[in-house]
């Protein structure tokens, strides 16, 4: 897998992925199958113990990123942030090959292609190593849609949010419930609690910040879906 090490939160399909390096932790974005979903390797660079999020397509090309930031060997753990089945078609596969403990919220895990190991909800951890990010529930695009916080100790928070916030909105919703919940839970969980520093790593396409997309939370609540 190419590499890129200049980091701008872009990546393209069946182009390098991108890795950025801070102090304790290595990030590594790389988009997969026809639908450009974002998967993630975070490495604890302390023990190189590795994080995968959203095992989404192609598992040999999530495996060949493994390959060249990582050590199978220490990819131990993998979490889903929601049900949706480009987020999932490489799950099955990259279990068999990695013997990973799995994770999911308990309101998506029946619809997952593999049951998880644990379910996490709202003030859970997942570590890898010294390491962890912190689940976020967010109820709206899917009932059981997570977002999983890092937070830097030398530095502003990340966090990676599958498909319930992008640049320029939330994840698609299916009903003005859905709509409100997700709103109300986005605005309650995310940006009430986290400075506008915070980088935003989405389930398809480009990076954001908290402090970009926070003007535009009116219009999103006003628009309705």
């Amino acid at each position: 897998m190419e590499l890129l090490d200049t980091y701008t939160g872009h990546v393209d399909p069946e182009g390098p992925a991108a890795r950025r390096d801070l102090d304790a932790v290595s990030i590594t974005k790389v988009s997969v199958g026809p639908m450009d979903n974002n998967a993630y390797l975070l490495v604890d660079r302390a023990t190189g113990a590795t994080l995968l999020i959203d095992a989404a397509n192609e598992a040999d090309r999530l495996l060949d990123t493994v390959d060249t930031v990582a050590d199978r060997g220490n990819t131990k753990t993998i979490v889903t942030t929601h049900q949706h089945w480009d987020h999932v078609q490489a799950l099955e596969a990259m279990t068999k090959e990695l013997s990973p403990t799995t994770y999911a919220h308990e309101l998506d895990a029946p619809d997952l292609p593999v049951a998880p190991d644990h379910t996490v909800g709202d003030d859970d951890e997942v570590r890898f190593g010294e390491s962890f990010v912190e689940v976020i529930h967010l109820d709206g695009h899917t009932p059981g849609s997570i977002a999983l916080l890092y937070r830097d100790p030398n530095g502003t928070a990340h966090l990676f949010t599958g498909d319930s916030l992008f640049p320029g909105g939330h994840g698609k919703t299916a009903t003005i419930d859905h709509h409100n919940a997700l709103m109300d839970d986005l605005e309650r969980k995310v940006f009430d609690r986290l400075d506008d520093e915070t980088w935003v790593y989405p389930g398809h396409g480009d990076d954001t910040t908290l402090g970009a997309e926070r003007p535009s939370l009116p219009e999103w609540r006003t628009r309705g879906w």
